[in-house]
Parts: C-alpha cells; structure tokens; sequence
C-alpha cells in the first residue's frame, strides 16, 4: 500500500494529449493514481509536479527538492523526450542525472517507476535521425535504473509502442488510449490485483492508411505542429513557459 504519490516529468506526466473534459489533461500519472487508490482501503494523496518542456536536468533542479519535501513512497520520473530533441544531446549526462534522482528518491524510502521511450521512427517519419538518439537514451535509463534500484519498464521492446493509433495528432504525445496503455504498464509494474502483461498486447488490426491519407496527414502535421514547434525552439521558448504544475501540492485522490 501507498500513502503518497509524486509524479515528477515533462509533458507526458503531465497529461498532453488526454483531455480530462474539462479543459485540462488526464494522463497516465493520474490514472495509475486512481488505479493504486482503487486497489488499497487506505487513502492516496497524490501530486504532480511535471511541466510540459522540461528537459531532464531541469527536472532534477526544478522538481527533486519538492517531491522530496512531500516524503512519497511512491514516485514516477519519465524524462528525456526534450532531450532528444536538442541540437546537443548527451545520453550519458541525461542518464546520470536521471541516476542521480532516482537514487536519490529511493535512499529516501520510495518506490520509483519508470518507462523507456517507444520507437518513433513509425509515428513520426522526420523523427529517423534521431532514432539513434533514442536507443542511446532507453540504454541510459536502463542502465540508471539497473543501478539505482528503480523499476524499469520497457516499453521499447513492445511493437505496440510505436503504433500510431496510440499517439496524438501532434505524434509526440500519447493519445487517450496510449496513456492508458502507459498506466497499465505501471500498474502492472506494481503487481496491482488485476494487472496483467496485455498492455503489451498488440492492437487487434494492422496499422495501415492510403498514401494520400498520409501524404495530407504530413502536410497538416507539419503545418500544425512541426512548423510552430520549430519557430518557438528558435526564439529560445519552451512550451512550459511561465507554467506551473498542474498538481503542485499533495490531494487525496478521490475514487470512483
């Protein structure tokens, strides 16, 4: 059982693209809240600290100290997509401080969670160059985490990841159904009663769409989302400016 969950990140803990209904994001950090307060009597305070834009070691300056602060037993860190995008990218300076937190996180008595970063190279066509990228930074949290004592999942080595149903529009966020899929993977990772390995499972049906269905989904990706991401990177802004967390001080989780 766990009394307190602090979910530190980027813009995946945060949520971006699960909309919650009501104008803000869902996520897998919330729902695997809800599903480690469903599965104990005992109640769950939960926070998130994550802020959309940040790269790892404005995690480790931004977030560490607070999450710290609230005393969890329970922590998820995901970090290193902002990374990898970089004109400068270092996969071992990203994985040391990676260490470095979840060290840090379990010498203080918490469960730390984890996840590899899927293959993108499907989802995002542009995104090839940096596949090397991010093999080098999977095999630096693997490391990281085989060193620190934190739980690990995989995701990479699961065909199901890089499926581009389970990604938004804008190819670098999980949809609704893929933050589910991250959320059951942790859950899972937990030993949660009634977890099992079919978050893994491959979707029932190929992925397949008409050349001129993708030609006009790259058209529009790039317009929409490639090109303004490309302009506000060159101006020296991130999308997490004068944002905070969404979550920043510990609530009971309130269960269905």
């Amino acid at each position: 059982m766990f009394a307190r969950y602090v979910a530190i990140g980027d813009s995946s803990t945060e949520g971006l693209d699960d909309p919650d209904g009501r104008g803000g994001y869902r996520g897998w950090a919330n729902r695997l809240a809800e599903r480690v307060a469903a599965a104990q009597s005992t109640p769950l305070l939960y926070a998130n600290l994550a802020i959309r834009g940040r790269s790892t070691r404005e995690i480790l300056d931004e977030q560490l100290a607070p999450a710290l602060a609230m005393q969890p037993d329970l922590v998820t860190l995901f970090t290193g997509t902002n990374d990898v995008v970089k004109r400068r990218f270092d996969a071992d300076t990203v994985g040391r401080d990676v260490e470095i937190m979840q060290r840090t996180l379990v010498q203080n008595g918490a469960t730390v969670l984890g996840f590899t970063l899927p293959d993108l190279s499907l989802v995002l066509p542009l995104g090839r160059p940096i596949a090397g990228r991010v093999r080098a930074l999977n095999d630096a949290l693997r490391h990281a985490s085989a060193s620190s004592g934190a739980v690990l999942v995989d995701l990479a080595k699961h065909a199901v990841g890089s499926d581009p149903r389970m990604w938004s529009l804008d190819r670098l966020h999980a949809n609704s159904a893929g933050h589910e899929r991250i959320a059951a993977a942790l859950a899972w990772a937990l030993r949660l009663p009634g977890t099992d390995d079919s978050w893994s499972h491959p979707l029932p049906t190929e992925w397949r769409r008409p050349l001129g269905a993708t030609i006009m989904a790259e058209f529009r990706w790039q317009r929409d989302y490639f090109l303004p991401w490309l302009w506000r990177h060159l101006r020296g802004r991130s999308s997490g400016d004068n944002r905070g967390p969404k979550r920043p001080a510990l609530s009971e989780v309130v269960k269905d």
